[in-house]
This record gives structure tokens, C-alpha cells and sequence, in this order.
């Protein structure tokens, strides 16, 4: 992950957040997220954070990055089992004339009237792979609904058995929006 400037971490869940501190410690970049998390690590690790609280704001250089509400869960799984690890989070991040929407793990919520209110995001990082998270038919829904997307990236899908395998469904219920399907830790230019 050359030129990684931030690390965003939704929830505590070992697959959003196994890897953060390897990630951190060999980019440099801080850990950024929910105020409890990330001052946990800053204690137990000696890490470099952004933490904050939903609805708080912080400045990356240029990028203005609001923690926003999501409903799922946040632990860390360790030897003596999980604990309560912050609450989930989503977030907005505006910069370079964008503003991105990253869902974390949720659900449909009325809060996105709210969040396109606010920030009028036009990228929207959306779950979609159900039974964890909203599926394909709900995060459409979200997008329609609640949001002025103008291209959304679909995650959490495809990675456990149990996950949706593709986004057809999400792509055929949103015909006027540019569905991209992006590799695992490549980079990718949105214009």
C-alpha cells in the first residue's frame, strides 16, 4: 500500500480491522475511527490515531473525514474471547471536489436522508453482501432512495461462502449509476 495517507476502520470486526496494525506500522499511516478503538490502540499498540466520535469531524491534510452512524456491531476477538471494541461507524469523507460515503457494516437506516442532507456525498462505498450486512436489493434501495450517487462501489460481498458472489442484482436495480467492481488493495482513480 504505497503512498497510503490514512487507514479507515469501520468496527472492531477481525475482518475490517485484522489487519490494521500491520498496515499501520508498515505505511506509516494512522489508524483512523471511533474515539474507544483507536485510543485503545494507541495504548495497548503506541500507534498513531485520528479518533472521534460520530458525528465528529477531523482534517486529514486537505480531506475533511465525519464519523457517521451505522447500526451493526464492534468487538475484537482476543484470547479471552470478544470484547466491546467502540461502536460502528461509517464514515464521509470530502476532498478533491468528491464526497465518499463509506457505509461500514450496516443496514438500510433513515439516518442517510440525514447523511445526503448533510454531505450530498456522490460516491457512495456501500455493503452489499447480505446476511451480515444489507444485501443487494436493500443497499439499491438506500441508493435510491436516500442518495444522489453518482457511482458506488459495493463491498463486503464475496468473501465468505455465506456472502453474495457478485453484484448483478445491485446492477440491474441501479441502471443509472456506474457500478464498479474493484480489486482487493489496488488502487483505483475515480475521475
Amino acid at each position: 500500500m504505497p503512498g497510503a495517507t490514512a487507514i479507515f476502520i469501520t468496527h472492531g470486526h477481525g475482518d475490517h480491522a485484522g489487519d490494521a496494525l500491520a498496515l499501520t506500522r508498515e505505511t506509516g499511516a494512522p489508524l483512523v475511527g471511533v474515539f474507544d478503538l483507536m485510543e485503545h490502540w494507541e495504548r495497548a499498540e503506541s500507534v498513531d490515531t485520528a479518533k472521534f466520535h460520530r458525528g465528529g469531524t477531523v482534517k486529514l491534510g486537505n480531506v475533511a473525514v465525519t464519523l457517521v452512524n451505522a447500526v451493526h456491531s464492534s468487538t475484537l476477538d482476543g484470547p479471552d474471547g470478544f470484547k466491546v471494541a467502540g461502536s460502528e461507524a461509517g464514515f464521509m469523507i470530502e476532498g478533491d471536489g468528491h464526497t465518499i460515503y463509506v457505509s461500514g457494516d450496516t443496514d438500510v437506516m433513515a439516518d442517510m436522508a440525514v447523511f445526503e442532507a448533510l454531505h450530498q456525498p456522490d460516491i457512495g462505498i456501500l455493503c452489499v453482501g447480505g446476511h451480515f450486512t444489507m444485501d443487494q436489493h436493500r443497499a439499491a434501495y438506500a441508493a435510491k432512495t436516500f442518495f444522489d450517487f453518482k457511482t458506488i462501489v459495493p463491498c463486503h460481498y464475496k468473501t465468505f461462502p455465506v456472502l453474495a458472489q457478485d453484484v448483478e442484482e445491485l446492477k440491474a436495480a441501479l441502471p443509472d449509476i456506474e457500478v464498479l467492481q474493484l480489486d482487493v488493495m489496488r488502487a483505483h482513480e475515480i475521475a
